[in-house]
């Protein structure tokens, strides 16, 4: 690829610099595949817990989770094989990971490998997190499509 290849390359770049290739546009598009545009008011909320909501947004090989918490709200210890990462956008909660808790705010990223214990809990306040998910958290996909049937 050259910088004329790519309009948003930088003149002052080297061809195949790590600017070219960060923005290259020659990856291979898999057969069907097709952008979705999203609106979270419009993704029905799937509850585990009273006081948790969750609203999952499914792509092919990862999970993104929007997570509303009302004020003191539990989530039990648990493990799972999926690769997980958390954050704040709104509010704060107490995440322990492993044996060691902290207070996670905005601004404040978790990376939980597969397998790893954790639990989280608001107090006072309400909290707003996302999680991200890779592979796509296997029990909240079945829950997600519960009585409907899989997209093609």
């Amino acid at each position: 690829m050259t910088r004329s290849d790519n309009p948003g390359s930088d003149p002052g770049q080297t061809p195949g610099s790590d600017t070219d290739r960060y923005f290259a546009a020659d990856a291979e598009r898999g057969e069907g595949a097709v952008p979705r545009w999203i609106e979270l008011d419009d993704v029905e909320p799937v509850a585990f817990l009273e006081g948790l909501d969750f609203q999952p947004v499914l792509g092919e090989r990862a999970l993104v989770n929007f997570v509303s918490y009302a004020p003191n709200t539990v989530v039990p210890r648990h493990a799972h094989d999926e690769e997980q990462f958390t954050f704040v956008l709104d509010g704060e909660f107490e995440f322990e990971c492993d044996g060691e808790t902290r207070t996670l705010r905005r601004g404040t990223v978790v990376h939980i490998p597969p397998g790893v214990p954790h639990a989280a809990r608001t107090r006072e306040s309400s909290c707003v997190q996302v999680d991200v998910f890779a592979p796509p958290r296997r029990v909240l996909v079945e829950r997600m499509l519960a009585g409907e049937e899989p997209p093609a």
